[in-house]
C-alpha cells in the first residue's frame, strides 16, 4: 500500500486541488482517500484497478468537501513550477512575453471548458485510461472520448489562433 501511496499521492493531490480546494482541504481529502483504501482492503474487497478506485474516491470526497465548505469550483490546473533541465534560466524577453500570452490564452480556454471536459483532461493527464476515467466520473466510455476530443479541439484551436 505504501508503494501505491508513493505512486498516486501527488496525482490525487492535484486532482483534489482541481476542485478549487485549498491546500489543507486537499491534503485532508487525500488522507481520507487512503483511510478509505485501508478500510476497503481490510474488508477484502476488490483489488483490481486500485488507481481508478483512488481517483473515484478522491472525486467523491473532493465534491463533498467543496459542497460542505460552500466554495465555488475553481477550475485551475496545478502545474509544476519546476524548470526542466536544459532550459535557459534567462530567456529572451520576447519569448517570455509570447509564452506568458500563450499560457494565459490556453488557461482561459481550459478554465472555460465544461466541468466534465476539464475533469477528463485532468484524469487523462494523470495517466488514467479512458475506461478508468469513465468509471471514475461514472460516465460512458463514449462520453469520455467525446469530452476529451472536444477539449483537445478547443485547446488546439486556441493555440493556433
Amino acid at each position: 500500500m505504501l508503494a501505491l501511496f508513493d505512486r498516486s499521492a501527488l496525482g490525487l493531490l492535484r486532482y483534489a486541488a482541481s476542485f478549487g480546494l485549498g491546500v489543507e482541504e486537499t491534503e485532508d481529502v487525500v488522507q481520507d482517500v487512503f483511510l478509505a483504501l485501508f478500510r476497503h482492503l481490510s474488508l477484502g474487497r476488490d483489488r483490481t484497478n486500485l488507481t481508478g478506485w483512488l481517483f473515484r474516491v478522491t472525486h467523491n470526497l473532493a465534491l463533498k468537501r467543496r459542497q460542505r465548505i460552500g466554495r465555488r469550483a475553481v477550475a485551475a490546473g496545478v502545474l509544476s513550477p519546476e524548470i526542466g533541465p536544459g532550459v535557459d534560466p534567462s530567456p529572451d524577453p520576447e519569448v517570455l512575453l509570447l509564452t506568458r500570452e500563450r499560457r494565459r490564452r490556453l488557461g482561459a480556454v481550459f478554465n472555460a471548458l465544461p466541468d466534465r471536459e476539464r475533469r477528463c483532461m485532468f484524469l487523462r493527464a494523470e495517466g488514467l485510461t479512458y475506461r478508468e476515467i469513465a468509471r471514475t466520473l461514472r460516465v460512458s466510455l463514449g462520453a469520455v472520448s467525446k469530452s476529451l476530443a472536444r477539449a483537445l479541439t478547443r485547446l488546439t484551436n486556441a493555440d493556433e489562433g
